[in-house]
């Protein structure tokens, strides 16, 4: 199930959509506070903080934005496992420097400013198609994103294929234009 059918269903029933949430990132969560937590605490509290990362996004995530929930939550696990652990250190008398070799393995490898800007770029360029109208958003969707050929697509818009072809090509243009409009270039 993708993010934005998991969104889609929090909106329409909500428990549905939180329990495929749930479903969908718990391993991820999981990893992500265990990573954090090792050595400060015991399996009921890395559970204790998955916990409440999920009740956390479920209050806080609003269903109408669309957004990247692999970063929205990684970064909620993160910043719970990383609290967690500052006050389990002080439970326990440990100290952590931040210089401590351990603490780097906080540090997440998914690179959460890229992923936003991809996701805006491609939010943006979805915009744009849709401006170009039926049937030239229908033709460029289908055959760059999902790569159809110029004959699968004739049968789903009612044209030939030269026609569907040449309609791809002078949105190609029409599209090229209105993100220069918008000052991106290609």
């Amino acid at each position: 199930m993708t993010d934005n059918e998991i969104l889609s269903l929090m909106r329409v029933t909500p428990p549905q959509g939180q329990r495929a949430l749930f479903d969908k990132y718990y391993s991820y969560v999981y990893s992500i506070v265990n990573r954090i937590i090792s050595g400060f605490g015991s399996p009921d509290d890395s559970e204790e903080c998955v916990i409440d990362v999920f009740a956390s996004v479920m209050m806080k995530l609003r269903p109408d934005d669309e957004c990247s929930l692999k970063s929205y939550i990684g970064a909620v696990a993160r910043n719970a496992a990383i609290s967690m652990r500052r006050s389990l250190a002080a439970k326990t008398g440990r100290n952590i420097s931040a210089d401590e070799e351990s603490m780097a393995e906080i540090a997440d490898e998914e690179d959460i400013e890229r992923n936003t800007d991809k996701s805006e770029t491609s939010e943006l360029l979805l915009n744009k198609v849709s401006e170009l109208g039926p049937p030239d958003s229908i033709i460029i969707i289908q055959k760059y994103y999902y790569d159809k050929s110029s004959n699968e697509i004739a049968e789903m818009v009612g044209l030939n294929p030269t026609a569907v072809r040449m309609r791809c090509g002078r949105a190609m243009k029409r599209l090229k234009k209105l993100l220069v409009a918008d000052g991106i270039t290609l």
